[in-house]
């Protein structure tokens, strides 16, 4: 009865890996599925609302920059924050040391997160500066009138 109906999280075909012994130093772009199991000094980067862009990182992997992808299944090491869209699963080994958003989280018993745990839906949204005239109580702000003797109220 329970658990008959329970969705489980297919990752994407794997499209590109990123061996041991390879070192890169650069931002990436990706979409579909990004296995690493060496090193990436970088940001490391997929539309975060794509569902099917997955990150897979080992435990022989390393990433020092900003993660921001739809799906993240983590066992290595990330120095810097991530973002996730869709899900996000620390395998035992995982260790984050950065800002972790995420819309669905799975860690297991040895995963480290050493930063802070933010639900996207808790996150505060974007404000846009506004470029009007307004002044910091929201009064629309005009020509200033200058006070003269002429122009000054009775008291």
């Amino acid at each position: 009865m329970f658990g008959t109906s329970k969705k489980k999280f297919h990752s994407p075909r794997i499209t590109t890996v990123i061996g041991t012994g390879t070192e890169i130093r650069g931002d990436i772009t990706f979409c579909n599925g990004l296995h690493v199991d060496g090193v990436i000094r970088g940001d490391v980067i997929s539309d975060p609302q794509d569902k099917s862009a997955t990150l897979t990182l080992s435990e022989l992997g390393t990433i020092e920059g900003s993660v921001r992808v739809g799906n993240v299944m983590l066992n290595g090491a990330v120095v810097g924050d991530v973002v996730a869209g869709n899900r996000v699963e620390l395998a035992p080994q995982a260790r984050v040391t950065g800002t972790l958003t995420y819309a669905m989280l799975e860690m297991a018993i040895g995963a480290e997160v050493n930063g802070k745990l933010i639900h996207a839906a808790e996150q505060d949204p974007l404000q846009l500066q506004y470029d009007g005239n307004q002044d910091e109580t929201g009064d629309e702000v005009g020509e200033k009138e200058v006070w003269t003797p002429e122009n000054a109220p009775n008291t």
